[in-house]
């Protein structure tokens, strides 16, 4: 479901959400990105962020210490796995994309990228405490 309604009948879209306010742009993170996060309190619990991405913008190779699942809540993006081949990194497999209501789940260690074709709002869970290593 992606719609919802307030006590008072108004309609409650992403676009008026209380859920997706409060984004901060964060240091060392490409352009057009935004996040609001959560504080997990279990060693062993999963981090959320709810990230917004401006349509063109990307994430460069890398890959993440836990295994991930990203939500598109609406907009359209695409992933490029890759391996490292003796020349550095190569595409393992065709681009994925990812539209409103489809989920992709990424392995711990997995090289990948990340391009946002449309605005997109998702909601990012990551095992245990988020990381982040680029990969060239």
């Amino acid at each position: 479901m992606t719609r919802g309604e307030t006590d008072n009948g108004a309609e409650v879209t992403s676009a008026n959400s209380a859920v997706w306010g409060n984004h901060v742009a964060l240091p060392d993170t490409p352009d057009g990105f935004t996040v609001r996060t959560s504080y997990p309190s279990n060693p062993d619990g999963a981090e959320v962020m709810l990230e917004q991405w401006e349509a063109g913008s990307e994430e460069p190779p890398h890959s993440h210490p836990g295994d991930d699942m990203t939500v598109v809540i609406e907009g359209k993006m695409s992933i490029q796995f890759y391996t490292r081949g003796a020349d550095g990194l190569v595409p393992d497999g065709d681009r994925i994309f990812l539209i409103q209501g489809e989920t992709g789940y990424i392995r711990a260690g997995r090289i990948h990228d990340a391009k946002y074709i449309e605005p997109c709002k998702l909601v990012y869970v990551h095992d245990k405490a988020f990381g982040f290593l680029a990969e060239n």
